[in-house]
């Protein structure tokens, strides 16, 4: 029984949920508009601001779209309504990163700075030359493009040295020098 795929979504004010032919929802707010096309299999239906996703069956294949259907409205509705955020803190000494026009140019550690095109779906934003800011109403492409930028220098245990989500803890390690002090 997928206890996601029951929970009711309650619509926020200001945002219009449409479904139209074959399950292809279209979510407007104040943010922006989303479109997805879901399984025909899924019934998804709106009735006093308030969506509900059900499944026909018990199969496991089914059960697993229905949590999956209902995860993904909810992340279009509260996309349009909030948007989703993501920063990245750069940590090194001589790290840092720089924004022109749509070119995010990253300076971490490689003999030639990293360069990449940022989706015109996706805000970025450099407030100073070790924080990027990812903003955008699609959770999936603003994720995307984070782990994107972060895969280009992952934080490293031993110096604490790459990029990394503002919230993540890098575990430490010791270096060589611990083992010889025995």
């Amino acid at each position: 029984m997928s206890r996601i795929g029951n929970k009711a979504i309650t619509i926020p004010a200001g945002v219009e949920v449409t479904i139209a032919e074959g399950n292809e929802v279209t979510v407007k707010g104040p943010k922006g508009t989303l479109t997805k096309k879901f399984s025909p299999l899924m019934d998804i239906a709106v009735e006093d601001g308030v969506l509900t996703v059900k499944r026909p069956n018990e199969e496991k294949q089914t059960k697993q779209l229905h949590g999956t259907t209902r995860a993904l409205l909810n992340a279009m509705i509260e996309g349009v309504d909030k948007t989703f955020t993501k920063q990245l803190k750069i940590v090194g000494i001589g790290y840092r990163a720089a924004l022109a026009g749509n070119k995010l140019t990253l300076n971490v550690g490689f003999s030639h700075p990293v360069e990449f095109t940022v989706p015109s779906d996706v805000k970025v934003e450099v407030p100073d030359a070790t924080t990027i800011n990812v903003s955008g109403i699609d959770k999936q492409i603003v994720g995307q493009f984070a782990a994107v930028v972060r895969a280009t220098k992952k934080p490293e245990p031993y110096g604490g040295k790459g990029i990394m989500y503002k919230d993540e803890h890098v575990r430490r390690k010791e270096g060589k020098t611990a083992a010889s002090k025995k």
